[in-house]
This record gives C-alpha cells, structure tokens and sequence, in this order.
C-alpha cells in the first residue's frame, strides 16, 4: 500500500466516524446502520446490549432513542491500524444524556472498532463500546424544548413545539407506513387499515368466539361500535358486563382480578411513536395491567392523528390535548375531574404474536 492510499484510507475511516456520531445525534438510525457491513456488530456490554446486522441495529437503536429526554455525543479522534482492506482502531467519546424516566449522567467511554473495505467504501465490522468514567448525578443543563423533534431532520434542532391543534391532523401515509415498520421491528403486530369500519370487522377475525375480554374506556371503541360489539353483541365472553354488575363494595378484589388477566384486552392508546412506542394514561391504572401484558392477547386501534415523532412529543399530546377532553367527558358523566395518574409505555412486545396494532388511516377518538 502506498503511503496516498494509506493517508485516503485513514481520512475515509476518519469521516465514518464522525458520521456515526452524526447520525446517532440526529437520531437517523437507518443511515447510522448503513454505516456497518451487513453483518456488522454494535455491542456495549455495559448496558447491555448486542446488536448483529443492520436490522437488529436499527430496531436496537430506535428503542434506545425512544427513551432520551436529551443526548449528546463528542467523538475524540483515536488510532487507527491499516492492515489491507482491514483496519482497527479506537475513538474517545464524551456524552450527556437524560432519559424521559430520569436517568441521566456524563460518561466518557472508548470505541473498541474493527473496520472493513467494502465496495461502498470503509464501513464498521464491529463497534464495542467501553465505559471508562461515568458521573449519574443530576445534570444542571436542561433540553430547550425546541429541540424536542424526531431529531432526524436538521430542521428539528430549531423547529417550535407543535401546537396542541397539531394533535388532531391525521398522519401522513409515508408516516403510518414508518410506525407500521417500527412497531414490527419491536415485536408488535401492525396493521394499516382505511378506517374504523375496517377495524370493526378485523376485530372479529382477531379474536374467536367466546373469548373473555376486556375493553378499555376508550372513546375510539365507543364511536366505532366496537365496545357495544364486544360487550352487548353476545359472540363474546364481555368482562365490561360482569364488573358491572358486582358490588364495588363487597366484589373489589373478584373486580380487580377479572381485569388484570383476560383473555384478550381490546383498547386504544392516548399515542403512538414514530419509533414504535405505545403510550396509555389512566386516572385509576385499574384497566393498565391488562394492556401491560396481563391479557393473554391484546389488540390496539390507534386513529391517524395519534402519531407523534417521539415520547416527549407523547407525553406532550396527553397533557394538553387528551387530557383537557376526558377531564370534560369525565365531569358531564361522572361529576368529577379526571387526571393523569398512571401511564404505560409499551415499548416493545417480548411475547411475538401477542399484541396486534391496528393502525387507522382516519382520525377517531382523543
């Protein structure tokens, strides 16, 4: 190898990784897995993580990047040894993060790197991540709330929050297709339907005849006939009915056992991710369990206008959209105001084949 070639390979390998670094800042986990031979392999041990192909690297990645309140990445340049068309190295990394539970920290970490030749240029064999230093306590900075987009597009970093009216404009087909995507990657099933109809008669192919289960309170059930289908139609076993008629007073805990583990739980969700994240909230938490993974099977239909980019925009959604329309529903019907008291966050589904999206092209309910 001549000394040009060498000096273009080190600069080549130089870029890849401040593309990495890049990318996982604009939160662009396609164009950060494209970045690693087919088979390539990102492992940080200390999390842990192990992510082999660039399938597994994105799904991987998405719901990492689902859970950052913030996160920043500096990247120090490091070694490089060419050897032919294969190369080692490391580079020394900095990185603030906050996640939307509260976790958060300052680190300094090593990239262990193997590097291979590829007719796309030099690309990661594999990437091991290494902690070095790491400082958990409480961080004095805060994200400005601007920056609070998917982080994919360089918009994003000076894009306004979007307005609460936002939260009714049904997603984009190009958007449903992106959640149908991220939410198969993370264990879900995932549908796209026209509309509530559709869903309405997809139901009965989902769950068979005689079957326990629960609806959740839930105005898209309500306005698409399929809670008055499933609690007053007869093919099923409704638990809805069955809680109603038990005395509260004397039947609370034969209450609270039907509704955590039915058969099949049937509901809606106050958002939905663009990174496959599913996001309930309730006053009581009566109904969660269920949809946690209490209910041998669930099913989700999720009108188009409950897209949101990421989980600070879902959290966004419920406090100034959802929630001022159940708190007025739940005063004219209940005499009293309702509240944010418990939310579920589903991630991913670890039991393939139990829980089934059914992602509408119409907006319905909250």
């Amino acid at each position: 190898m001549n000394d040009f070639q060498a000096i273009a390979d080190r600069v080549e390998i130089e870029a890849l990784r401040g593309e990495f670094t890049d990318a996982a800042m604009m939160r662009d986990r396609r164009r950060l897995a494209s970045l690693f031979t087919p088979d390539g392999a990102l492992r940080m041990p200390n999390i842990p993580v192990e992510q082999i192909g660039r399938e597994e690297i994105v799904a991987g990645g998405e719901r990492l990047q689902s859970q950052w309140d913030f996160f920043v990445q500096n990247t120090h340049p490091g070694t490089i040894q060419l050897d032919g068309d294969t190369a080692t190295g490391r580079a020394y990394i900095q990185e603030l993060a906050r996640t939307l539970d509260g976790r958060q920290g300052l680190n300094y970490a090593v990239y262990h790197d193997r590097y291979q030749r590829t007719e796309e240029g030099w690309k990661f064999a594999e990437r091991v991540y290494e902690v070095r230093y790491l400082d958990t306590s409480p961080l004095a900075g805060t994200a400005p709330r601007a920056a609070q987009g998917s982080g994919t597009n360089p918009a994003d970093a000076t894009a306004t929050p979007a307005p609460a009216a936002s939260f009714t404009e049904p997603a984009t087909a190009g958007q449903l297709e992106r959640v149908a995507a991220a939410l198969r990657a993370n264990g879900f099933a995932a549908e796209i339907l026209d509309d509530a109809a559709e869903a309405r008669a997809r139901i009965k192919d989902l769950i068979p005849e005689g079957a326990g289960v629960l609806t959740g309170a839930s105005e898209t059930l309500r306005l698409s006939g399929i809670d008055e289908d499933i609690n007053s139609g007869g093919q099923y076993d409704a638990i809805k009915p069955r809680i109603l008629a038990i005395d509260r007073a004397t039947g609370a805990d034969e209450i609270r056992r039907l509704v955590a583990g039915p058969d099949y739980v049937v509901n809606s969700v106050a958002a939905v991710t663009e990174t496959g994240s599913l996001v309930l909230a309730s006053g009581s938490g009566s109904q969660l369990p269920a949809n946690a993974g209490g209910a041998a099977h669930a099913v989700w239909i999720v009108g188009a206008q409950k897209v949101v980019p990421d989980l600070s925009t879902a959290l966004r959604r419920i406090e100034e959209h959802a929630l001022p329309l159940e708190n007025a529903r739940a005063q004219a019907v209940y005499g009293v105001p309702s509240a944010v008291n418990r939310l579920l966050i589903l991630n991913a589904e670890p039991r393939p084949g139990r829980g089934t999206v059914l992602l509408l092209r119409e907006a319905i309910g909250y």
